[in-house]
């Protein structure tokens, strides 16, 4: 069997460099998600999310928790927005874009189209001095020292991070609204979880 040492220890270290970032995320938590948090609360719409690449794989799961903890969310393709999807976005919207440079075109140029339409912006992103975090009405900042691949390139430290945002952000309005089991258990009837709350 071939020597795997030097793979687990790659493993081990993906893992750590990760482990290192959520903790370092989470001491400035509480002020980096507030200004969002706000917005979140008082929208009387959607809250739209939109990404490319592994930023809206991820967006696409934050939508998703989001829905089902009671939050209303969808996520919109930047690429597909621009050409014609955006009209899914409608006045009481917020859109969270995400963008790990701050600079995605196509992200950027539908967070511009969001604003000109009246709708709030809220960015995640580590360049809070990127196009994306100066025209948001909100940032949060992801901000990390390496990604926790060999060669530093892969998304994983920023998309860990990301989806920690997300996961933050669904904890933080469920509390807020007072979302209940049974008010999760309304929109997941079906597998093991639909029967843990019913």
């Amino acid at each position: 069997m071939a020597d795997i040492s030097k793979a687990l220890a790659a493993a081990t270290n993906a893992i750590n460099t990760e482990i290192s970032a959520l903790n370092n995320f989470a001491k400035t938590l509480e002020a980096n998600l507030k200004p969002a948090l706000e917005i979140l609360a008082e929208c009387k719409g959607h809250v739209v999310i939109t990404g490319l690449g592994k930023s809206g794989l991820v967006g696409a799961k934050i939508a998703a928790t989001l829905s089902s903890t009671g939050t209303p969310s969808f996520f919109l393709h930047s690429a597909d927005a621009l050409h014609g999807d955006s009209g899914a976005l409608t006045s009481g919207d917020v859109l969270i874009a995400i963008s790990n440079s701050g600079e995605t075109a196509e992200v950027n140029a539908i967070a511009k189209m969001a604003k000109a339409w009246g709708n709030q912006v809220i960015a995640i992103t580590k360049n809070a001095n990127s196009t994306l975090a100066k025209s948001a009405d909100a940032v949060i900042s992801i901000a990390f020292d390496k990604e926790a691949d060999p060669l530093n390139l892969a998304p994983t430290t920023s998309t860990t991070l990301t989806i920690a945002a997300g996961d933050a952000l669904a904890s933080a309005l469920m509390a807020h609204r007072g979302f209940s089991s049974q008010d999760f258990g309304k929109r997941h009837p079906g597998g093991a979880l639909g029967k843990a709350t019913n």
